[in-house]
């Protein structure tokens, strides 16, 4: 799982306990304590949540989006988490996560195209070239798009947009074997 701590490598659910007023807690690991706060719109003596991570690979064949929104939702509903949120995290400086654009295929080909002409690849002042001409142009993209997204959790299902996705956008050529971890909290 990368680099987590020990203690909770391998885990997938832990659970937190609010203290008898509701207003802070500790994420009680093995050889591991968080403070948290925790809001709450009723009075009760605790609060449980769930924290949930998973890591899963995504096998890119060249540059372009890669629809990542099933695998995503499937975790979200092995958390049995209902309401919270999960942070979409890619472990790469050469591939970046969107939400964008999933009804509509030309949608995410043109803003391949225009990356394409941001950042064009090959050009003399480029110094960053070791894995080829694509090398830093794939960086430059992935600096101006992101490498993590947070979606909002609401009846166990993502709170996307009608015509929202999740995609792993690869910038390099070649593709790779891109690692992402979900991470879920909630309730």
């Amino acid at each position: 799982m990368g680099e987590l701590p020990r203690a909770i490598q391998g885990r997938r659910t832990v659970s937190v306990c609010s203290d008898r007023r509701g207003q802070s807690g500790t994420l009680r690991l093995p050889g591991l304590k968080i403070p948290v706060a925790i809001e709450r719109d009723r009075p009760s003596n605790r609060t449980m949540f769930r924290v949930y991570s998973a890591e899963f690979v995504v096998r890119t064949k060249s540059k372009g989006t890669y629809e990542i929104t099933d695998r995503v939702a499937e975790l979200v509903r092995s958390s049995q988490v209902e309401i919270g949120l999960v942070n979409v995290f890619l472990r790469h400086t050469s591939a970046s996560l969107l939400i964008f654009e999933n009804a509509d295929l030309s949608a995410r080909r043109d803003l391949e195209k225009f990356f394409e002409r941001l950042v064009p690849e090959g050009e003399g002042y480029f110094v960053h070239t070791m894995e080829g001409p694509d090398d830093m142009p794939s960086h430059i993209r992935m600096a101006l798009t992101r490498t993590s997204e947070s979606i909002p959790i609401a009846a166990g299902k993502l709170w996307l947009g009608t015509w929202q996705g999740l995609f792993l956008y690869e910038h390099r050529a070649t593709g790779a074997d891109r690692s992402v971890v979900v991470s879920v909290i909630g309730q």
